[in-house]
């Protein structure tokens, strides 16, 4: 299996936006739209497997200490392998380049987060600008069920 670790281009976005068509549809995941996802792209860490995209995470930066994982997937046919973890890891090492001090995860995947040492936080600790601006958009919004989880650099 030969994995690359890549920043995508805007050229990539249409194969992203089809790698996480199905959990955007489940809710799972918040849909970007393509020009969201193009003014955003500098955020976006991706991993091709045998030259095919297999997934991807963004490392979304709120304030001068705090950034967010958002949109991680991997493509079914390739989970299992780690290759979520090691997206994740590829964000908090960049994270750290950034002088950011913490990075959050809102998720369902509560114990993928814990394994890599993310803390579940309360979500009042939110900041007000997060949750309005991304989760009001959301399918479950305003009965939220993700689990707030933190992970201190």
């Amino acid at each position: 299996m030969d994995l690359e670790f890549f920043k995508p281009l805007v050229s990539d976005i249409k194969d992203m936006q089809n790698l996480v068509k199905a959990e955007v549809d489940s809710g799972t995941i918040l849909l970007r739209t393509e020009d969201e996802m193009a003014t955003t792209i500098r955020s976006y860490t991706g991993v091709r497997v045998d030259g095919k995209l297999a997934g991807f995470c963004a490392l979304h930066i709120h304030s001068i200490n705090l950034a967010e994982i958002r949109s991680l997937i991997v493509s079914e046919e390739v989970r299992g392998q780690r290759l979520g973890k090691r997206l994740v890891e590829h964000c908090l090492v960049e994270a750290k380049k950034l002088g950011l001090k913490q990075i959050l995860s809102l998720t369902y995947a509560q114990k993928f987060f814990e394994d890599l040492n993310f803390v579940e936080i309360s979500k009042e600790s939110l900041p007000e600008h997060k949750i309005w601006a991304d989760c009001i958009r959301c399918k479950h919004f305003p009965v939220c069920d993700e689990i707030a989880l933190l992970y201190k650099l």
